[in-house]
């Protein structure tokens, strides 16, 4: 007799926090669903944050443009955590530019003439700038299917959102080591950048781990 199981991949009210998300994974293929691209990324992430190869690595005949799309929306949603958790000690009245080291100083493009701003404010401008556009009708009406030239925007959200582990890192440094001990946020971005040639490398000013990964030694070597 066949099993007829269905399982219900949601947390019903009441779960505990321990249990979320502890259902079975589900094969690409069968993700039958036009967010598929987006729940085989989460899926990936949940298995363990930490495997940045697997959690990269398309599926089989996976469209490149809807992959890089779908993940800079992933990147981009685990970063408003980082922007929760930067509030607490990150004051207009303490950082009042959006600063990296001495050397880099960031204008907000979420003004009529890019002008300096706080840098939590910078940080919210930013990520709702990248949210506007990544949900734009105009240039992403689709999560199936995407223009080439809606992808060439890709590169500049991920300049600008990249600035905000890039000050995390230089003036909130436990709070960044925190963020990035649990997530490998910071570490799976500059893979994903360097994969996907998003960001000039001379612009990833955040160390990251160097592992026995071949891909990653060659990141070292640019950073």
């Amino acid at each position: 007799m066949a099993d007829t199981t269905t399982i219900l991949r949601r947390n019903r009210p009441g779960t505990k926090a321990k249990d979320f998300y502890r259902w079975p994974d589900e094969p690409f293929e069968e993700m039958d669903s036009t967010l598929a691209v987006q729940q085989y990324i989460q899926q990936q992430i949940r298995r363990d944050p930490s495997n940045i190869d697997e959690i990269l690595t398309p599926p089989e005949s996976q469209d490149v443009g809807v992959w890089k799309y779908e993940h800079l929306r992933q990147f981009c949603m685990e970063l408003n955590g980082l922007a929760v958790q930067l509030q607490g000690e990150c004051h207009p009245g303490i950082c009042k530019q959006m600063t990296a080291t001495e050397q880099w100083i960031f204008l907000c493009a979420a003004h009529k003439t890019p002008k300096e701003c706080p840098a939590i404010d910078y940080t919210r401008h930013t990520l709702d700038g990248a949210a506007c556009l990544l949900n734009s009708n105009k240039y992403f009406p689709s999560r199936v299917s995407i223009k080439d030239s809606s992808v060439t925007k890709l590169g500049s959200v991920c300049r600008r959102v990249y600035r905000i582990f890039s000050h995390a890192f230089f003036h909130h440094r436990v709070i960044y080591d925190d963020f990035e001990n649990e997530t490998h946020l910071c570490k799976r971005f500059s893979r994903f950048v360097f994969k996907y040639d998003l960001m000039p490398m001379n612009n990833l000013i955040v160390p990251v781990p160097s592992d026995e990964d071949g891909e990653t030694e060659e990141l070292q070597n640019f950073i």
